[in-house]
């Protein structure tokens, strides 16, 4: 074990809760400048319309990454409970089998996306204003998916070890290099040329790349992946791998399916609306980065302990990440609600669209609390590595209440994209009841991987 890693099965949970979080939230947080630094360059200085267009891609790539990123979930599940049943044997084995089949995902989703996005586009209702300038920034984006998910696989192996500390240095450097790279790529300097959106896309690929290469690198520097001398894909390891990571892959995917739904109907809309939503949606982004963080932390807190035999120190992790949680949702909903127009002029100064994503940001800042509180629940399941209770909630309350509620107010109705948003605020009500119910009957505790694994390689 390297110094950065923790044991969760000792010591103080909030702590170990707080001390895990905060560098997974600093994390999300640079990650999601990333796409953000994109957005303000090409908003403030291309105009809403290139705004738009490189917004109105990200569902497609949520869409195509997420179910193979259902394996990243898949690795921390397993490493944070082998780890915390002392099996190191078996998280090298994991960690190995993650990686090819991380790798192999990434040559596939990235040849899948550059063929079909132009299609993929014109399915979600894209303006056709917007579909040169969005095809350009998903060729490059989608290209580089491979240095993405390498990155992501890292980061999972990680949080499963206890080391959030790592990836969020990693990830600083590249975006770093993602801040310097945009403007020269953007506008063109010195020898660069001028390559407009397309110019965002590259710079990020470029900085996901070297995060990719320092992940790779700390991992056999440290002896984390082992030998591959000899090396034979572990099909045991591997069908577990999928059997946690298909329904959480599953989820993202039906996640996906429905923002792409849903964003559809936003896009039928006009420019303002969806220029709109574009900001709005990156500000919800940073809102939203608290609660992930905390629910990764609980998954892997939980992880550790249901690996080590201690299922009363998970409980205990789902009571204090609820607390927590709790206190952080209302106060990021108080913010946005109390001046939206304040946070939404970062992207834009048009009056239209100010009015727009301040409707949207009041609407939704009443929805934190039961998303929280349903995302802490999710995270203390995952790290059971009950994955299908958390794809069929996705489900319910995507599926059976967003979906079709935000098209009855909108067009039903006729409140227009008022009723979308009001869906949106709504849904999470629906999940959070399943989850809370699901989490009472005890089921997910069978779900627990290291005694059986343990058997049979031992």
């Amino acid at each position: 074990m390297t110094k950065k890693q923790t044991d969760f099965t000792v010591g103080s949970i909030p702590k170990h809760l707080l001390a895990f979080s905060w560098p997974m939230f600093l994390g999300n947080l640079l990650q999601t400048l990333y796409n953000t630094v994109d957005s303000i360059w090409v908003g403030r200085f291309l105009g809403p319309d290139a705004l738009g267009a490189v917004s109105v891609g990200f569902p497609i790539i949520f869409a195509l990454v997420s179910l193979v990123m259902g394996i990243s979930m898949a690795t921390t599940v397993m490493v944070s409970q082998f780890f915390g049943a002392k099996q190191d044997k078996l998280v090298q084995k994991t960690i190995q089998n993650s990686l090819l089949l991380l790798c192999a995902g990434g040559v596939i989703f990235s040849f899948i996306g550059v063929i079909f996005h132009r299609q993929l586009l014109q399915m979600i209702n894209t303006p056709q204003e917007l579909v040169a300038d969005a095809s350009a920034y998903l060729t490059i984006f989608l290209s580089g998916l491979i240095f993405m998910f390498l990155y992501n696989i890292f980061g999972a192996i990680m949080r499963g070890l206890g080391d959030s500390q790592t990836p969020l240095v990693y990830l600083a450097y590249a975006t770093f290099l993602n801040i310097i790279l945009d403007p020269i790529m953007i506008f063109g300097i010195g020898p660069v040329p001028k390559m407009g959106v397309a110019g965002a896309a590259l710079a990020t690929v470029i900085s996901q790349a070297l995060s990719a290469v320092l992940g790779l690198r700390y991992m056999f520097k440290n002896d984390l992946i082992g030998s591959w001398k000899g090396f034979q894909p572990d099909w045991e390891i591997i069908g577990k791998t999928f059997k946690i990571g298909l329904p959480a892959g599953i989820q993202q995917s039906v996640v996906s399916m429905g923002h792409i739904v849903v964003n559809s109907l936003i896009n039928s809309f006009g420019r303002v609306v969806v220029a709109a939503f574009a900001a709005a949606a990156k500000l919800e982004g940073f809102a939203f980065m608290p609660i992930m963080s905390l629910s990764l932390a609980a998954s892997a807190v939980a992880g550790q302990n249901l690996g080590a035999d201690k299922p009363q120190r998970a409980h205990k992790t789902l009571y204090w990440s609820v607390v927590i949680v709790v206190a952080i949702s209302l106060l990021v909903g108080f913010f946005l609600f109390l001046s939206p127009k304040l946070w939404l002029s970062v992207f834009t100064d048009d009056p239209d669209v100010l009015a727009e994503g301040s409707m949207y940001l009041r609407i939704l800042a009443f929805s934190y609390i039961p998303f929280g509180v349903m995302f802490m629940i999710n995270g203390l399941l995952r790290g059971a590595g009950d994955t299908l209770a958390t794809m069929i909630t996705s489900i319910f309350s995507l599926w059976l209440v967003r979906v079709p509620l935000a098209y009855y107010l909108a067009r039903t109705v006729g409140l227009g994209s008022r009723g979308v948003w009001i869906a949106m605020a709504t849904s999470p009500l629906s999940g959070l009841a399943f989850s809370y119910l699901y989490y009472r009957t005890g089921r997910w505790q069978r779900a627990v991987l290291t005694g059986k694994l343990q058997e049979d390689q031992g």
